[in-house]
């Protein structure tokens, strides 16, 4: 999955605006999708899978600021870049607290915008293939039996076999054949692709 497939959000309360920026980001590759207020964008944005946001600072329903703080509230964040005008650098920084990957100061030349959107989205399309790494390793998880459950516990709490072995009540040889079983089940390469896997997952989710 590419940046390019990312759509890129735009909220602004100027249509102007909006028109101008909308041109501008499609002329250069982006999906866009463009939304007349802050209010307007939290009513869609957990539906969005593999988005970014370009929002303006001020606007009359809800600044940007709220509006990022909105979205971590209710886990629906995105790479968010916030586009600022004279005076409001306190306000982005105040933003980028609350989540922001970047401010753009007005008056700003295409380039500048072009570039910070090409990252936003390349982090975008970074998240969505972590989401989906994630729920790969717990369809994973899901097919170990209780004692490879145990035994991968161990192995990514960096016990030796033996150790697990005395912690479990069986055999260092009863534990390499769950161990490989496991890895088998997991798909893993290897110990380190293996511990890679369950880093992301919460150990509750294993033991």
């Amino acid at each position: 999955m590419s940046s390019t497939d990312t759509v890129v959000h735009i909220v602004d309360d100027e249509e102007a605006v909006r028109a101008s920026l909308a041109f501008l980001l499609t002329s250069a590759g982006f999906a866009v999708r463009v939304h007349e207020s802050a209010t307007a964008f939290l009513a869609v944005a957990n539906q969005i899978q593999n988005g970014c946001l370009i929002t303006d600072l001020r606007m009359p329903d809800m600044d940007g600021v709220e509006l990022l703080r909105r979205l971590r509230d209710s886990d629906t964040m995105l790479p968010a870049i916030v586009i600022t005008g004279n005076g409001d650098v306190q306000m982005a920084v105040e933003a980028m607290k609350h989540g922001a990957i970047d401010f753009i100061e007005k008056p700003f030349s295409d380039e500048v915008l072009i570039e910070s959107i090409g990252k936003a989205a390349a982090r975008a399309s970074e998240r969505v293939q972590l989401t989906q790494t994630i729920e790969q390793t717990r369809q994973r998880l899901a097919l170990l039996s209780e004692r490879e459950r145990q035994v991968l516990s161990g192995v990514v709490a960096g016990q030796p076999n033996k150790a697990i072995a005395f912690e479990l009540g069986i055999s260092p040889r009863t534990v390499e054949v769950y161990r490989a079983g496991l890895m088998g089940k997991m798909q893993a390469r290897s110990l380190p692709d293996l511990v890679r896997m369950v880093m992301n997952i919460d150990i509750a989710d294993i033991g």
